[in-house]
């Protein structure tokens, strides 16, 4: 007789029982849990239920079980509540409440769901309890009474026939099985026990060692069958050892390893048996048919989802063997290798050449050369040549090195001439080998002692750098560049005039700043005090003790999770099977002390972070494991060589800034420095190599994981009272969790977020630590960056600097830079250089009156962030007791509703406050701490060519209040025109003579002047004349430098530093304008001459009152409420923004933000106003530049067609020589696995995605026109360089110093004429054509959709808009044009 018996499941045990059972056993337990998840059939009775609850069921299926399972589909599980977790954490406890929701997954709820079943069940059992002792029994609870008692009869009538059927399981049918356990889910979470004999179920019951042993089993059975669903192990069909590179060469070479690696992988015996025992899925034939149909939104076809595959396999192996080599871990690494090389043998060669490159060969044989174990490298060159790979010079190059660290011997240097004949015969010449390899450490020295064993003269001849153009734009300033080899000691004293801007600084100073620089850098943070305001706490003493006291107890916390984690990990990962990337190997290449390091800046990053906002935990992982990698690079080069080969390279470096004798730009200089020392050390041009997304997220995982669970404060800690009786305990008794998660509903998804526990945020405040932390690469330098001579090396001394902005997946354009002639990178690498070589200062006289208006409380028309404190409370809604006395009016529900909308309006208003007062706070902060110090800012670049500072914080780029603050560092004296342009500047800062002439600017500037004497004097107390202008503290900062002009006694003598801007008249307008020499374009944009400028803004404002009031005066009501408020400021962001793509949608935002500002416009009327100014300005530029109209919508054709019908991204090349590809790509949202071991071998790429069709085509004209005005920027800024002058730009915003404005204007203008004469949409035509049009074969002549689209392409990339007839040479005697 067959019994069932329901247990708890037992408590997580450490030990582990003796789980080596047969694939019989496993398939029984698959049956079993086939059986849970099977639906019940329906019944009719309950005595019938009761009398068949339990029958012993044969092997061979009955004839209904044959139907019920022809009629499944899919197996069904239960459907669960899932419940969300509402942790509300307070000063003394954490209570945990629940909520249900929708779609949520979580491993992390597991704990609460069981509790909450739990409960269920208890409850149940006592209403049970409670009605069978009233005697009040629902039918319900009948049921359950008969089905006891049958369940009697049944046992004793059935009892022989149990004994004498050998049957592998008995189906149940779980209606008979207690209704609770159905109800609360908790049948699969609980196990079933089932057992044959009468007489062995009593041994059991009595024996409860015995239940526990089988549970125990059951668990272990449950996870082996789960680890089996979760990570699918592809079989290895040949043993390492078969190919005898399993035994160690030499004694020593394993006591150099680490001890995780003198045991290879190990490989299960049942790996083999899990194929067998998997459920099989019903196929019909139905879905035999589609089975090989190719379905995704990603990727075009199925080979383009393989090369996505392939590539993504590619980069994870590359940078996983260059960890293992960096780790020791050498054998890892082989296996690794090993694995994926007998994987793909199954496969046709092609596939194996594009995963098992010679390139991943290389990186392993250095590891093993720099051990000196070529008998290994021997076993690799096998291999080599069993797949059919070519050497390349770097396996040479790994030859050498490793046969010049073994002992010089006759054998030893027959070898080396064998290699040397062999790498001759493939058309390698030593020469070749040692310039092209890249070598880190001793390796060059090490490989050019083993080739001097034998060739005792040689010496090798490295090729010199091209450090000219190859452009028709810059090729004019080669007659500046002297050959290498070729440098003499006279230098013509005008041809140095490019070093004018970099005078002024002592080879002494300059080292000083580099090794204060390379230890901010070496450190990974800077830490400055704040100018917050705030009042002192009485126990901020107190909290200081107490708050050092945990850093002290976490960093040995942390190092202990650490040290035990990794360890846990590494047992885990040591019998894994071959081929298995890991984690453990990422995390072994640091130190456990740089680990503490990170986690503790991160808690206190997180303990200050914003109550109303924090980041995902998907973000929070990935930026962790960014700082694991910044850290882990910078080891990286101390332990390489790196490190002390860029010191003696910018010593050098220094010397030239010293002497000023030179006529080579930056990159220029830094290359000959490079190739100089290229005899000896590490190369200088290594590409480091990224971790990939997946890898980033993991490692920030594995630390957060720590973070949450060994992170504790005591809840009491700021009582100050309890310190005596705490005294006599150990340990504080009310210990919880520092971090804490939540989920918040982000649109319509729900995401997870960390933290801090309210007693530890409250513990920071009252401390107030009064510091800032920033990382290294988030503030300026103290020294003059590292000049871009390649796209991998600049920027910052040791940091990683990213020469184009990028997401991730987007490598596309990475592929064509690589593929493209260096020398066509080197107009926008020196722009970059030249913008980053001038040296900054703080504007210490403005700062101090902005501190002051930002510590009383900032002033919004100002634009100084005020608090979220300053955001005033809203009214409250009368309570229930005040309704009821008559104190108040009852509240209707629209009223209720309106205060919910206010609620949520109000707290995203405090939300935006705080971020805007946290980036003042930063900003102001990082001034003050530059405040009497030079600094520097590296830049980079968007994909399109536009540069930016790489450092947000401080710069001179984004609103009126950053800009002001920063001036030059070097100061040239005014001359004769300097103070009228001072004025002129200060004027055009106002924005109040906009339409007025340069001379009547000037005539107005002396009117004012008291005024402006008055704003400079008294900034806050006087008449503030300077808080009216458009841009008031730039204004501010121009009075300021006017006074000082005005009071010395040589105005043209006067050493300025004040920086002097050439503002672009809608700049995107003037490139469309000069790309269709469109006449009248051209004027309204001030690319022709003419007495006073043209207003393009006031002009379509024009045009738009004027169709306002004929609709005025038609009755349109919208119309008529518009009257005198058609300003050019309301619609002059839309018309700015137009010719960069704005939609319609965007651009009635933006009129409708203008409206609001405006007090006097009627509320009510904003939106309805907003669209129809929308409509009428668009219409308005339609009818003034036609030219512009037509070119954009060819640009917005030809990328929707090559997105559409060519499946490719657009892509073009500037002017310049820059490779552009936008990267908008199809998406699909995969979710990373919350855990596990092993690194996922998918990431997303656009090399082989479906393009974003819409917005590629939305994107590509704003686009391309960016690119152009980045070109024409960068034009200038080299012109500008080799004259010697000082040359900042914010876009289309040229700055300089007031002397050299006159030099500025005619580079300016020259160079926009010489960019715009080229035929600059023939080529981009040309260039379409030959990437993406077909050819004739191409074509099926069937008349389909898809031949005509293919015939549609090839036509519209022909059809070049038509031009005007405007003179682009009337641009160099346009005043207005920059101005």
């Amino acid at each position: 007789m067959h019994k069932v018996l329901r247990l708890p499941a037992p408590a997580p045990t450490t030990g582990c029982c003796n789980c080596g059972g047969t694939a019989h056993n496993l398939t029984q337990y698959q049956q079993y849990y086939q059986m849970l998840y099977r639906p019940a059939p329906a019944t009719t009775t309950t005595t019938t239920n009761a009398t068949t609850a339990l029958r012993t069921q044969s092997t061979t299926p009955t004839q209904t079980d044959a139907l019920a399972l022809a009629k499944k589909k899919r197996l069904r599980k239960p459907r669960y509540a899932k419940y969300v977790e509402l942790l509300e954490v307070t000063e003394l406890t954490a209570s945990e409440r629940k909520s249900r929701v929708k779609r949520l997954k979580s491993k992390k709820l597991a704990e609460f769901i069981q509790k909450t079943q739990m409960q269920i069940l208890e409850k149940r059992a006592r209403e049970e309890r409670r009605l069978l002792k009233k005697g009040k029994a629902s039918s319900g609870d009948v049921a359950q009474l008969l089905l006891a008692e049958n369940w009697k009869k049944f046992k004793a009538s059935s009892e022989e026939t149990a004994q004498r059927q050998p049957a592998e399981y008995q189906k149940i049918d779980l209606d008979a099985v207690d209704s609770s356990i159905l109800e609360a889910g908790m049948y699969d979470d609980k196990p079933l026990i089932f057992f044959g004999k009468e007489m062995y179920t009593k041994q059991i019951i009595a024996n409860p060692d015995e239940v526990l042993k089988i549970l125990k089993s059951f668990h272990n059975y449950r996870d082996i069958i789960e680890s089996m669903e979760n990570e699918r192990q592809d079989n290895i069909e040949a043993d390492l050892s078969s190919y005898s590179l399993n035994a160690p060469k030499h004694t020593d070479e394993a006591a150099m390893l680490d001890p995780f690696e003198s045991i290879e992988p190990y490989i299960d015996v049942q790996e083999t048996q899990k194929a067998a025992v998997k459920i099989q899925p019903n196929i019909n034939a139905a879905t035999a048919k589609s089975k090989k149909r190719f379905k995704s939104k990603v990727h075009a076809n199925e080979e383009q989802e393989r090369l996505s595959k392939h590539r993504a396999l590619s980069i994870n192996l590359t940078t996983y063997l260059n960890v293992c080599v960096s780790a020791n871990m050498l054998s890892r690494a082989l296996s690794t290798i090993f694995a994926y090389r007998t994987r793909v043998k199954k496969n046709n060669t092609q596939q194996k050449q594009n995963i098992i490159s010679i390139d991943l060969y290389n990186i392993l044989l250095h590891g093993y050369a720099g051990k000196g174990s070529f008998d290994r490298c021997q076993e690799l060159f096998k291999l080599i040549h069993e797949d059919g790979l070519q050497f390349s010079e770097q396996t040479y190059a790994a030859a050498f090195e490793c046969l010049g660290r073994v002992e010089s011997d006759a054998q030893n240097q027959q070898l080396i001439e064998q290699y040397i004949t062999q790498a001759e015969q493939q058309g390698y010449s030593l020469n070749q080998i040692m310039d092209r390899s890249k070598f880190v450490s001793d390796q060059r020295d090490i490989a050019l002692d083993a080739i001097r064993r034998v060739r005792p003269d040689f010496t090798p001849v490295y090729v010199a750098p091209q450090l000219g153009y190859d452009n028709q734009l810059l090729n004019d300033l080669n007659a500046y560049v002297i050959p290498v080899g070729e440098e003499t000691n006279e230098i013509a004293e005008k041809n140095c005039n490019i070093m004018n801007s970099k005078r002024g600084y002592s080879k002494a100073q300059l080292e000083q700043l580099a090794r204060e620089q390379l230890q901010v850098e070496l450190n990974g943070s800077i830490t400055i005090k704040s100018i917050e305001k705030s009042k002192e706490f009485a126990n901020a003493e107190f909290c200081r003790t107490k708050l050092k006291e945990l850093d002290q107890s976490w960093r040995k916390q942390i190092a202990a999770a650490i040290v035990r984690d990794l360890n846990t990990l590494r047992a885990q990962v040591r019998f894994k099977p071959h081929g298995y990337m890991n984690y453990y190997t990422y995390l072994k290449v640091l130190d456990s002390s740089h680990y503490t390091d990170i986690l503790i800046k991160e808690i206190y990053k997180l303990a200050e972070g914003s109550e109303t906002f924090s980041p995902t935990v998907g973000q929070l992982y990935k930026e962790l494991g960014q700082k694991v990698q910044q850290c882990y690079q910078i080891e990286l080069k101390k332990h390489n060589g790196t490190l002390e080969k860029i010191g003696e390279i910018y010593s050098s470096y220094c010397e030239l800034w010293d002497s000023g004798k030179s006529q080579d730009n930056t990159r220029q200089m830094w290359q000959r420095l490079v190739h100089e020392q290229r005899h000896s050390g590490p190369s200088m041009d290594l590409p480091e190599v990224p971790w990939p997304a997946n890898v980033l997220t993991g490692v920030g995982r594995f630390l957060y994981n720590i973070l949450m669970r060994d992170i504790k404060i005591d809840s009491q800690i700021m009582r100050q009272k309890s310190k005596s009786k705490t005294a006599t305990t150990t340990t504080p008794q009310n210990v919880l969790p520092a971090f804490y998660t939540l989920f918040r509903n982000q649109g319509r998804l729900v995401k997870e977020e960390v933290k801090p526990h309210p007693v530890l945020s409250r513990l920071l405040r009252a401390s107030r630590q009064q510091t800032l932390t920033f990382d290294s690469n988030l503030v300026p330098m103290l020294c003059p960056p590292q000049p871009w001579s390649t796209p991998h090396n600049g920027g910052y001394l040791l940091n990683k600097s990213e020469l184009i902005r990028l997401p991730q997946q987007a490598v596309q354009q990475w592929e064509r830079i690589q593929a493209s002639n260096p020398q066509h990178l080197y107009p926008a690498l020196d722009s970059l250089n030249q913008l980053a070589s001038v040296p900054w200062r703080v504007n210490t006289q403005l700062l101090d009156v902005i501190i002051e208006v930002f510590q009383n409380g900032g002033d919004a028309k100002l634009d100084v962030p005020q608090p979220p404190s300053s955001l005033p409370p809203l009214p409250t809604l009368p309570t229930a007791a005040e309704i009821e006395s008559g104190e108040a009016n009852p509240v209707s529900p629209a009223e209720r509703a309106k205060q919910f909308r206010d609620k949520l309006g109000h707290r995203r208003r405090q939300a935006e406050m705080y971020s805007l007062w946290c980036d003042a706070l930063y900003r102001l902060s990082l001034a003050q701490h530059y405040r009497d110090k030079v600094f520097w800012l590296p830049h980079n670049m968007d994909f399109r060519g536009r540069v930016y500072p790489v450092p947000p914080h401080l710069n001179h780029l984004g609103s009126d209040l950053a800009r002001s603050m920063l001036i030059f560092d070097q100061a040239q004296p005014l001359g004769v025109d300097g103070f009228s342009w001072l004025k002129l500047h200060c004027i055009n800062l106002t924005g109040l003579k906009k339409r007025d002439s340069v001379r009547e600017r000037l005539l107005y500037a002396e009117e004012i002047m008291p005024e402006i004497l008055d704003s400079a004097d008294n900034p806050l107390t006087g008449r503030m004349w300077w808080s009216k202008s458009d841009e008031p503290w730039q204004t501010l900062a121009c009075c300021m430098e006017i006074a000082n002009v005005q009071r010395s006694p040589d105005p043209a003598a006067y050493l300025s530093r004040f920086p002097i801007h050439q503002d672009g008249s809608c700049n995107g307008l003037q490139h469309y304008a000069a790309l269709g020499r469109d006449a009248a374009g051209a004027c309204s944009v001030n690319l022709a001459p003419s007495a006073i400028p043209q207003d393009v803004y006031s002009a379509v404002a024009a045009l738009v009152e004027r169709t306002r009031k004929t609709d005025a005066q038609n009755g349109l009501h919208v119309a008529a409420a518009l009257e005198g408020f058609v300003r050019r400021k309301v619609i002059k962001q839309t018309v700015m923004t137009t010719v960069y793509g704005v939609t319609r949608y965007g651009a009635r935002l933006q009129i409708a933000r203008q409206l609001k500002d405006i007090d006097d416009f009627p509320k009510d009327w904003v939106w309805p106003a907003s669209t129809y100014l929308t409509t009428k300005t668009f219409e308005s530029l339609r009818e003034m530049f036609t030219s512009t109209r037509e070119i954009q919508d060819w640009f917005t054709e030809c990328a929707r067609l090559i997105a559409g019908v060519c499946s490719q991204n657009v892509e073009w090349i500037t002017p310049l020589g820059l490779p552009v590809v936008q990267p908008y790509n199809r998406q699909e949202a995969k979710h990373a696995p919350r855990s596990g071991l092993r690194v996922s071998n998918t990431m997303s790429t656009d090399l082989y995605e479906r393009p974003n069709i819409l917005k590629q085509k939305n994107a590509f004209p704003p686009n391309f026109i960016h690119s152009l005005d980045s070109s024409h920027m960068m034009l200038t800024s080299l012109q500008c360089e080799r004259q010697g002058l000082t040359f900042v730009s914010v876009h289309d915003c040229f700055w300089t110093h007031a002397c050299t404005v006159p030099e500025l204007n005619r580079a300016c203008r020259e160079q926009f004429v010489a960019l715009h004469s080229e035929p600059i949409l023939e080529q981009l035509s040309e260039f379409m054509l030959h990437t993406y049009s077909f050819r004739d074969t191409d074509f099926t002549n069937d008349g389909s959709v898809e031949d005509l689209s293919k015939r549609q392409l090839n036509r519209t990339l022909r059809q070049l808009p038509q031009k005007g007839d405007f003179d682009l040479r009337n641009v160099l005697d346009s005043v207005y044009f920059f101005s």
